[in-house]
């Protein structure tokens, strides 16, 4: 499947592994790579050393294009983005902040720029600056989310940009993958559909409690104060729902979730952490390899996509 995503990575499949705090790492990166897509290493919360370590642990696992993550809120941005231009990493993702700072650094190490954005007024920014692509990411994803849909912003920003886009969030089968380029997409981002993956590190515990769960289980934290984050529902998020709605400090809220995505995701306790997932719940019900889910998902998007001309002759 060829699209200006897939041309401009070098890519089988227009297909990113989104960057998903404490388990995108090199193993699933690589492995992603290796089966077809593009995978992302996460630095979020990550100290400059570690990320070095695993970019190179990645070159070892394949030869295919991969990425890395750049949290801009990190106190360490600016050296883990001197390590990817240092390392040469194929492509960048950067979000959370203002990337455009580092289109020039990254430009000039042969790093391709993709910043996540949400809007369409940051997306004619990002591509009036020179960005290469860019990930539009709705509400429905996992972790740290905006205010729009992504079918909102699939029709919102699409006809007012030239460059690639690649949409984000809720998309976990070929179905979606299908709906997306449909729409006009490049390319789509998946993150939650590789945490069911034999690849990704992501703990026992929070894996069993994603199968478990239904689509009704998804909530956000934080929305009322504009920093929105996705997880199942559990004891940590009933608190921090009680808290916020009682107009508890900022400060108490920040004490109390420092450190949940961790606790979930590497230590297992999957009722005082986050377990951070996107609303599209109820396909995600197995474990697989990763080569076996990206086939899987294009297949189906393949066979979807080859049909929808049958539409208009009814």
């Amino acid at each position: 499947m060829n699209t200006k995503l897939t041309e401009l990575l070098g890519i089988k499949y227009p297909v990113l592994q989104g960057a998903m705090a404490w388990v995108s790492e090199a193993n699933l990166a690589a492995a992603v790579s290796n089966a077809g897509g593009a995978g992302i290493i996460a630095t979020g919360g990550r100290t400059t050393e570690w990320t070095r370590e695993e970019i190179r642990k990645a070159k070892q696992l394949t030869d295919k294009p991969f990425g890395v993550n750049v949290m801009l809120m990190a106190p360490n941005r600016d050296e883990i983005v001197a390590v990817i231009c240092e390392e040469k990493v194929a492509f960048a993702t950067l979000g959370a902040g203002n990337p455009v700072v580092y289109f020039d650094q990254l430009h000039a190490a042969g790093v391709k720029v993709i910043p996540v954005v949400p809007s369409v007024k940051l997306a004619k920014r990002v591509e009036a600056a020179g960005a290469d692509a860019i990930v539009i990411e709705g509400l429905e994803a996992g972790g740290h989310i905006g205010t729009l849909s992504t079918m909102a912003l699939l029709t919102n920003v699409i006809p007012e940009v030239n460059l690639p886009v690649v949409a984000a969030g809720g998309i976990v089968d070929g179905r979606g993958i299908a709906a997306a380029l449909l729409m006009g997409a490049d390319g789509v981002q998946m993150g939650s559909r590789f945490l069911l993956t034999e690849e990704c590190g992501l703990h026992p515990n929070a894996k069993a409690r994603i199968i478990q769960a239904v689509d009704t289980d998804s909530v956000a934290t934080g929305v009322s104060r504009g920093h929105g984050v996705r997880g199942l529902k559990n004891a940590f998020t009933d608190k921090f729902l009680a808290l916020e709605a009682s107009g508890a400090p900022q400060a108490e809220l920040d004490q109390l979730a420092t450190g949940t995505s961790r606790l979930a995701a590497v230590e297992g306790d999957v009722e005082n952490g986050l377990v951070q997932v996107g609303q599209s719940l109820i396909p995600l019900r197995e474990i697989r390899p990763v080569r076996e889910v990206l086939e899987t998902v294009m297949t189906e998007a393949r066979r979807l996509l080859t049909q929808a001309p049958e539409i208009v002759k009814r």
